[in-house]
């Protein structure tokens, strides 16, 4: 019986390619294999959201995927948001201006949900908001500027676009 596998994936735009143990979570490959120490690990049951990763562009618990699973897959972790050269993603942005974040343990995965979220609904209520965020837990902020940042996120993406039709 094979306790390891080949697998091939892309991390943040790059190829990786690693021989693993077939019971590796995602999060630990992430973590150790790759370094990438953005993607944190509270729970390890899918139920904190600390983990939250965007896999073949829709967001997914690392902690409950193996590595294994990923095998051919487009990864994005909280490290592959940036652009280029630095600049934070407008959410980042928007966390960082509106005291999203305490301790930031909760931060990547509230990240990577929030995007998901203003792709799938452009113009969230707060109650959306708080609805798509419930999966995942803080326990510094409250939440009020965490809904308050990735609502400062929407205003922004909105005046962008209508800038850009006109």
């Amino acid at each position: 019986m094979t306790r390891e596998r080949n697998i091939r994936l892309t991390v943040n735009g790059k190829v990786y390619e690693r021989t693993v143990p077939v019971r590796l979570s995602l999060a630990d490959f992430i973590r150790e294999h790759l370094h990438l120490t953005g993607t944190h690990l509270g729970c390890e049951h899918g139920v904190c959201g600390a983990c939250t990763i965007k896999l073949d562009g829709r967001t997914a618990r690392s902690c409950l995927t193996l590595a294994v699973q990923a095998d051919g897959a487009d990864i994005v972790t909280i490290e592959g948001l940036r652009a280029a050269d630095g600049t934070r993603h407008p959410m980042q942005q928007a966390f960082l201006d509106n005291f999203g974040l305490q301790c930031g343990y909760c931060t990547p995965g509230m990240l990577m949900t929030a995007i998901e979220l203003l792709r799938e609904n452009p113009n969230p209520s707060e109650q959306d908001v708080r609805e798509a965020l419930s999966g995942n837990i803080c326990r510094c902020t409250g939440y009020q500027a965490i809904v308050d940042s990735v609502l400062a996120a929407a205003r922004r993406a909105r005046a962008a676009d209508k800038r850009e039709t006109v």
